[in-house]
């Protein structure tokens, strides 16, 4: 038992760690997290135990959820082109230049390929979600508009990892039948239980989501599918719900980004090899090289249709090249089926982390669209005696040709 306490002090400290670094530089916690659990897992030999590994399923999967749940369906269905135009750019040429390296030059397996073009194209909600958490763009169009192409990007990259090696067996029809009927009465059954159930410190209404998410996280991984699938689509049909509710959603976010997130973004830099990473550190370089080109030739050409601004444009090139949730998963799936080696699965989970930290970093240090962090925008109420906060932190969304929304500061009263 003292073992157990004594790791979970271990993985505290270092999620602590994370937190006052990432608070002292201004990056993203998510980022810094990645890069404390690399030193953990290469300088002290910390390794995920199982219970921490439950934990970061936990965390990936309810951070999925909330992200799905910020998706605000109107702007989704006003700004359809934006949306379906940038996923699915950013899902098909990434995806498709990776696969085609992999097998032509790196000499992979035709299996190993496909596994590497879905890793790697696909985006990462937990990192995106948090980014825009962290900054306040979350409320803004233009963070709901990079939401909702994460959300195609990422739906096509697992439908894709499910078309090419999912078992096509009972357990398949009976997850998909499920999860169908689950979505089409859930917005009912939530509105019903939440107006009964009514908010109680025991947080209900909260137990009734993770329910249905762990309920369909079991069926999904019986038909050895993803749990995050069917989160991100319960997030996406109860996202009028939570829009509605905010402290609902603030509530669940407080708990997954105090206990469960941080073990998810930990792990992910502990399961970094360096060793490994030096010995293929050529081939680490060119798939990064491969899959953030097709992503600046996919997606920022669109953002110039659009109408985007051009730091906003930018902004959301590199947020769309950010890999990390999905993308380990496919790598890990395909080491568990023997799809790829343990040194494909070593290169690519570099690729990915390598993804989350690159791009991330670059947009929020040089291309970050305006705004401050939420937490400094009175989450809790304004102070006494103030009636707005003050007009330097104040944010305006003004229409600009193209119809997009763009953030501008108060330059005073």
């Amino acid at each position: 038992m003292s073992l157990t306490w004594e790791t979970a002090a271990v993985w505290m400290a270092m999620a602590l760690l994370a937190s006052l670094i990432s608070a002292r530089i201004g990056i993203s916690v998510a980022l810094v997290e990645i890069c404390v659990g690399v030193a953990g897992g290469n300088l002290l030999d910390v390794h995920p135990a199982p219970w921490i590994a439950s934990l970061a399923g936990f965390g990936s999967v309810i951070l999925t959820f909330l992200a799905g749940a910020e998706i605000d369906v109107a702007v989704m269905k006003d700004k359809w082109k934006e949306t379906l135009g940038i996923g699915l750019a950013s899902f098909l040429v990434p995806g498709v230049s990776v696969a085609a390296f992999a097998y032509y030059v790196a000499g992979w397996s035709l299996q190993a390929s496909q596994v590497a073009g879905i890793a790697l194209c696909a985006t990462s909600v937990a990192v995106v979600y948090t980014v825009l958490v962290e900054r306040g763009h979350n409320e803004l169009e233009l963070g709901k508009i990079i939401l909702a192409a994460c959300f195609v990007t990422d739906l096509g990259s697992v439908l894709a990892l499910g078309l090419l090696f999912a078992r096509y067996d009972w357990w398949l029809v009976v997850f998909l039948a499920v999860t169908a009927v689950t979505l089409w009465q859930l917005p009912r059954a939530a509105r019903w239980f939440f107006s009964k159930a009514g908010s109680r410190i025991s947080e209900p209404q909260l137990k009734f989501v993770l329910l249905i998410l762990f309920a369909l996280g079991a069926l999904a991984s019986a038909a050895q599918s993803e749990a995050v699938l069917p989160a991100y689509l319960v997030g996406l049909v109860l996202a009028p719900l939570f829009l509605a509710n905010k402290n609902l959603a603030h509530r669940l976010r407080a708990i997954a980004l105090t206990i469960l997130t941080p073990f998810y973004f930990l792990k992910a830099g502990v399961l970094v090899n360096l060793k490994a990473v030096l010995a293929t550190a050529a081939l680490v370089g060119l798939f990064f090289a491969v899959n953030t080109t097709a992503k600046l030739v996919s997606v920022w050409p669109l953002t110039r249709l659009f109408r985007f601004r051009p730091r906003e444009g930018i902004y959301t090139t590199l947020l769309m090249a950010t890999g990390l949730t999905f993308g380990t998963i496919s790598a890990l799936f395909g080491l568990e089926h023997d799809l790829i080696t343990r040194e494909q699965y070593a290169t690519l989970v570099t690729v990915v982390i390598l993804t989350a930290i690159i791009p991330t970093i670059i947009a929020e240090r040089w291309f970050d669209p305006g705004g401050r962090p939420s937490e400094e925008q009175w989450p809790e109420g304004r102070p006494t005696g103030q009636a707005n906060p003050p007009s330097s932190s104040i944010l305006q969304t003004q229409p600009s040709e193209g119809g997009m929304i763009h953030v501008q500061k108060n330059p005073g009263r």
